[in-house]
């Protein structure tokens, strides 16, 4: 069975950094396009960033030049550094992959439970 787990989220005050990490089991990242998501109250889900399996990485509009996602193969995981976070960065954040998925197309098929961020002074 397929499981995707986040970690590393927290509060934290504009202009601050967090990392977060998603770790899968059962499916091998490295073959497949990864995504980043969140979703704020009252939002619908949006992307934030993803990684191929060529290790491409796009980004939101809204987060290029302060997040960075990364995928280290050997832990079968990737992770979103964010900086200068903002109060709009607040939201639930989840991690998303599949055998179907790819950056920029489609919805992934599996998900995780996903991390709160909430940035707040």
């Amino acid at each position: 069975q397929v499981q995707l787990v986040e970690s590393g989220g927290g509060l934290v005050q504009p202009g601050g950094s967090l990392r977060l990490s998603c770790i899968a089991s059962e499916f091998t990242l490295d073959y497949y396009s990864t995504g980043w998501f969140r979703q704020a109250p009252g939002k619908e889900r949006e992307g934030v960033s993803c990684i191929d399996s060529d290790y491409r990485t796009s980004y939101a509009d809204s987060v290029k030049g302060r997040f960075i996602m990364t995928r280290e193969n050997a832990r079968n995981s990737v992770y979103l550094e964010m900086n200068s976070l903002k109060p709009e960065d607040t939201g639930v954040y989840y991690c998303g992959t599949g055998f179907l998925y790819a950056c920029g197309r489609g919805w992934p098929e599996y998900w995780g439970q996903g991390v709160q961020v909430t940035v707040s002074s």
